[in-house]
């Protein structure tokens, strides 16, 4: 396929239609295998948490395969899921939560009604929210023993300063242990409504019966007010300062964070595509930045990553080097980053490498029904799937100027955050303190 044919493909496969509630259907026909998936994505998350809501975002997910209006008795729904031979999940992120089963082609009609009696009727049961609590809190007690978890909150807390709640997806522990049904409910009401979902079947299916399910199973669920225009999501403010972070944990290797607010997708799409080009360029063992920091020996491994979100996605660079080569290794790695937007940092052979293994890579997504409906629904929460459509198409036209200023707009000289996990002792015998590791000449 070539790099900017991905729309034309797309547009065979894909077929689209919103009902009179609002609700987008998407439809993927795949009959690859006879399995069917079903998925609901609606756009809730940490992003929309103030403080008192920290972590029900995911939260409600949990309770979302309990007891509802059809099926009231705790572990009804679980029953008849595996009557259906479903496979089914739930997983929570900054800006999205989303919902599938997969099931036998031919149970589409059935795996849809249970879906849609869990998203339009659930009863939030005091019992079974106890209980979801304490599976919560134990996901909580988990990541906590992770120096990591640690590691990648004291971040965001100086990353995003004071709007950490709409960040934290897993929440705060003393609003997950006392919430209540009500609280449940407020969620629901204000975002489980059709105008902020997607309904996505991808698999052996034809796209003129998901549409009819669609319609008889959620045509009747009820609009709501855009929760949105209600309550907007306050903007987060641009990082004014750069801080370190040092969270010490009996680890061997330095594990070395750089983090920079990157661009929204939906106020400059155009970096998007930039910071992906960019990232792929900079991950490619071949590259002058590889070659520099690791084949050197300073550091044993260095990636990049932009994360795409609405609401300022993080550009991360991290690696590991031992306690010895920490000061060094940084101080090469700084250099690196103020080379970003020079004239030869990157050469148009890069480029041109890594957009066409994008286009490859995107191309296989779509090969698994169940994996493609995750991605469109990704995409249709963070930015649309306008977005989506066109995104190998934009990429493949990525210059190294639009290289060179998404570096100087997002990351060259910009503030950041630098944190390191590293071994007592170790951060003893260096003398190491947060302000040893931010960039010097960075604002």
């Amino acid at each position: 396929m070539h790099a900017w044919g991905q729309r034309a493909e797309l547009e065979k496969i894909i077929q689209r239609k919103v009902l009179a509630n609002g609700l987008e259907v998407i439809v993927v026909e795949n009959h690859g295998v006879p399995l069917a998936t079903i998925e609901i994505d609606v756009k809730n998350g940490s992003f929309t948490q103030a403080p008192e809501y920290e972590g029900l975002a995911h939260m409600y997910e949990h309770m979302f395969f309990r007891a509802n209006s059809e099926y009231p008795e705790p572990n009804q729904f679980w029953d008849k899921a595996s009557d259906l031979g479903a496979v089914f999940n739930g997983t929570t992120q900054e800006e999205r939560v989303n919902y599938y089963m997969t099931v036998p082609a031919e149970k589409l009609g059935d795996g849809l009604h249970l879906l849609a009696m869990a998203l339009r009727g659930p009863l939030f049961r005091r019992d079974e929210l106890e209980r979801e609590r304490q599976v919560v809190i134990g996901e909580y007690d988990r990541n906590e023993s992770s120096p990591f978890f640690a590691l990648t909150r004291q971040m965001d807390a100086k990353l995003y300063p004071g709007n950490f709640s709409r960040k934290d997806v897993i929440g705060d522990r003393q609003i997950v242990s006392t919430t209540t049904p009500e609280k449940m409910r407020a969620i629901q009401g204000k975002y489980y409504i059709p105008n902020n979902s997607a309904l996505i079947v991808a698999g052996d299916v034809n796209p003129a019966v998901v549409f009819g399910l669609a319609e008889r199973e959620l045509g009747q669920w009820a609009r709501g007010a855009d929760p949105f225009t209600a309550d907007p999501i306050p903007a987060i403010p641009p990082l004014q300062k750069s801080e370190g972070v040092v969270v010490e944990a009996p680890v061997g290797a330095v594990t070395v964070q750089i983090q920079w607010q990157g661009p929204s997708v939906g106020q400059d799409p155009k970096s998007t595509y930039a910071a992906d080009v960019f990232s792929d360029v900079l991950n490619d063992q071949r590259s002058q930045f590889q070659q520099r920091l690791v084949d050197s020996g300073l550091w044993q491994a260095v990636g990049v990553n932009y994360y795409t979100l609405n609401h300022t996605g993080p550009i991360t660079i991290s690696g590991q080097t031992s306690p010895e080569q920490l000061r060094p290794a940084l101080s090469a790695l700084y250099e690196e980053i103020a080379k970003f937007d020079t004239p030869n940092y990157f050469t148009t052979e890069e480029l041109e490498s890594v957009k066409a293994h994008r286009a490859v890579t995107s191309a296989f997504d779509r090969e698994r029904a169940s994996g493609f409906a995750h991605t469109l629904g990704f995409w249709w929460s963070v930015a649309s799937l306008e977005y989506y459509m066109g995104y190998v198409d934009y990429m493949a036209q990525q210059t190294i100027g639009d290289l060179r200023a998404y570096a100087r707009r997002y990351i060259v000289g910009k503030p950041h955050i630098t944190g390191v996990l590293i071994a007592p002792d170790a951060r003893q015998s260096l003398n190491l303190a947060p302000s040893d590791l931010v960039m010097v000449g960075a604002r």
